[in-house]
C-alpha cells in the first residue's frame, strides 16, 4: 500500500468540480506536497508544458482529472475536440511520465467507454465487447486508448499506472451551464428556475427511460484516493454505487425536492444516449474496500443546498 503523505502530487484539472474534491480528500488525508497546476500555465495538449510541468513539479504520483467532458448535446455538438483533447492530454502526458520517473499514475476513465449494449451491470471483462454509445463514443474511445496506454506500459516499461472507471458524477461544485451540464445539474438549474419563474412545464431531454448511475463527487474522491493507494496494476476497476434509477423517476425527484409541481415535457425527439448504465462494483469493493457512502436522496438535497446558496450569494454580491 502506498503512503501518499510523504509524495509529491500532481493533480491535473485539481481546479475542476471532481477535482477540487480530490485535492480537498488528499490534504485532508495528511498529503502535505499537492500541485495543482493550472491552464494558463501548463496547456496539456502542448508536449512542451507537459515536459515543464513534470520538470518543475517533480511529482512521485499523477492524478490525471484534466478532461473535456460535457452532456449528450456538447459530445454530439464537439465529437473531434473531446476526442482529440482527451487523448492527447493524456497520451503526453502517461509517455512523458514514464520518461519523468514518475512512480505512480492514475487514470480517471469512464464508462463512456463501455459498449452501446453491455450487460448490465457493467462488468470490467465487457469493455471490448462491442462499440460504445454513438453519441459519446469520441470521448469513451480516447478515454479507452488511454487505458491501453497505461496497460501496455505496465508490460513493456514496468511502468505503474492505475486505470478507474468512474460512474456519472454529481456534486456541490458541479457544472450548471445548461448548454455544457450533465443531466443532474442540469435538471436542479432547470426546475429551480422554472419555480421562481413560476412556469408550468420544463421540458426534459430524451425520453426518459434510460437509467444511469450517479455517484457523489466526495465518494468519488476517496475511491480515487484508495486505487492509488492500493492498486498497482493497470486493470480497470470501476468505482460507483451499483445502483441505477430511470431519468423520469430522477428528474421527478429533482422536481418534488425542490418545490416544481409543474408539468415535466420529455423531449422523445432528442437522442437518449446509452439505453441502460449500472456498474457491477465487486472489483472495487474487494480491491480497494471501496463502497459508496452517500445516497442519492442525500447527495441530491446537499448539491440542491449548495446551489440555492451560490444563486443567493450572486445576487447580493
Amino acid at each position: 500500500m502506498m503512503d501518499l503523505t510523504s509524495k509529491t502530487i500532481v493533480v491535473t484539472g485539481g481546479a475542476g468540480f471532481l477535482g477540487r474534491h480530490v485535492v480537498q480528500r488528499l490534504r485532508k488525508d495528511g498529503c502535505r506536497k499537492v500541485i495543482v497546476p493550472r491552464s494558463r500555465e501548463y496547456d496539456l495538449c502542448h508536449d512542451a508544458d507537459v515536459c515543464r510541468l513534470l520538470k518543475n513539479a517533480e511529482p512521485d504520483v499523477i492524478f490525471h482529472l484534466a478532461a473535456k467532458v460535457g452532456g449528450i448535446g456538447a459530445n454530439r455538438d464537439n465529437p473531434g475536440s473531446y476526442l482529440y483533447e482527451n487523448l492527447i492530454m493524456g497520451t503526453q502526458l502517461i509517455e512523458r511520465s514514464r520518461q519523468f520517473g514518475v512512480s505512480k499514475f492514475i487514470m480517471v476513465g469512464t464508462i463512456c467507454a463501455y459498449p452501446k449494449f453491455t450487460p448490465v451491470p457493467f462488468k470490467e471483462d465487457d469493455l471490448w465487447c462491442g462499440y460504445p454509445e454513438e453519441t459519446n463514443a469520441p470521448y469513451g474511445l480516447a478515454k479507452k486508448l488511454l487505458m491501453v496506454q497505461l496497460q501496455a506500459y505496465e508490460q513493456q516499461y514496468k511502468f505503474q499506472g492505475v486505470n478507474a472507471l468512474l460512474v456519472n458524477l454529481y456534486g456541490p461544485g458541479d457544472n450548471f451551464d445548461l448548454h455544457s451540464s450533465h443531466v443532474i445539474p442540469a435538471l436542479i438549474r432547470k426546475f429551480i428556475e422554472a419555480k421562481n419563474k413560476r412556469e408550468s412545464v420544463v421540458p426534459v431531454w430524451g425520453t426518459g427511460k434510460p437509467t444511469r448511475e450517479f455517484l457523489f463527487a466526495e465518494d468519488a474522491a476517496r475511491g480515487l484516493k484508495m486505487a492509488a493507494e492500493k492498486l498497482d496494476d493497470a486493470e480497470p476497476v470501476n468505482i460507483g454505487t451499483g445502483h441505477e434509477i430511470a431519468i423520469k423517476d430522477l428528474a421527478e425527484m429533482i422536481a418534488a425536492k425542490v418545490g416544481f409541481d409543474g408539468e415535466i415535457a420529455f423531449e422523445s425527439d432528442k437522442p437518449d444516449g446509452q439505453p441502460r448504465r449500472c456498474l457491477d462494483v465487486t472489483r472495487a469493493k474487494e480491491r480497494l474496500g471501496f463502497e459508496a457512502e452517500i445516497s442519492l436522496s442525500e447527495g441530491l438535497d446537499r448539491t440542491i443546498n449548495w446551489y440555492i446558496d451560490e444563486q443567493k450569494s450572486k445576487s447580493a454580491a
